[in-house]
């Protein structure tokens, strides 16, 4: 897809200033009709987006990367939520060579053993597979959040991803924590359990644990490196 221009997108983000989620997404699925889709992680963000897809009836794809690596809570989630919403959820997975060959030359566990490796780990498991997703695209939709931690401070409703070569939508760049609660505990919408137990971002069960009181949302995180390295490279903020 070609680049929007920069007053393009300062023209989208003027025009959708103050406009909630639900009119976002309805801007979204107009704008760029059948080539739009949301990648969901089936965190509280991503559920509150499939609520308000679902129940809208909004033409946007949902799909999912699974690394592999998951957490038994949220394999269970996703079925629950195509249960619950009727949709059809799209499933990719990391190739199988690419990750074997990792694995071989670095160990299973390679991913604590320097960031760079880290990162090597998640292009394998993460990065790659969502090209793939992306490949039909000329846009998708996240739950970024500007209250998610220091990385995304600054998210803007829309972006041209230049890593990806598409635009990138957040619908609930504005909302705080507790508007997010609320509105999943109104409309009863499904989410992972391990929420209540102290995990407030929920990535693979190897590279995420709880956290305690106080300490930022995103530090159970690779929770051995400095809060900057803390995004698996399908964010790439700075």
């Amino acid at each position: 897809m070609k680049p929007p221009s920069p007053e393009r997108l300062a023209d989208w983000n003027r025009e959708l200033a103050g406009t909630d989620a639900d009119g976002i997404l309805a801007w979204a699925a107009a704008t760029f009709p059948a080539r739009v889709a949301l990648a969901s992680s089936f965190g509280l963000e991503d559920q509150a987006l499939i609520h308000l897809i679902a129940s809208q009836q909004r033409d946007i794809a949902v799909f999912t990367l699974d690394t592999g690596r998951l957490f038994p809570e949220t394999y269970e989630l996703i079925a629950a939520t195509r249960e619950r919403y009727r949709i059809a959820i799209k499933i990719f997975v990391p190739d199988a060579i690419t990750v074997e060959a990792l694995v071989a030359e670095h160990g299973i566990a390679c991913y604590r053993q320097s960031v760079a490796l880290r990162k090597a780990c998640c292009n394998a498991r993460k990065v790659m597979p969502l090209q793939r997703a992306l490949a039909p695209l000329d846009a998708w939709i996240c739950g970024l959040r500007r209250g998610q931690g220091p990385t995304r401070s600054e998210v803007e409703p829309v972006i041209w991803d230049e890593a990806n070569q598409r635009v990138k939508i957040s619908p609930l760049a504005q909302w705080d924590e507790v508007r997010l609660r609320e509105f999943l505990a109104n409309n009863q919408v499904p989410v992972n359990p391990l929420h209540e137990r102290g995990f407030p971002s929920i990535g693979c069960a190897c590279c995420t644990r709880a956290i305690t009181p106080g300490e930022d949302p995103r530090a159970g995180r690779w929770w051995w490196e400095e809060p900057e390295h803390k995004e698996c490279g399908l964010h790439r903020t700075r």
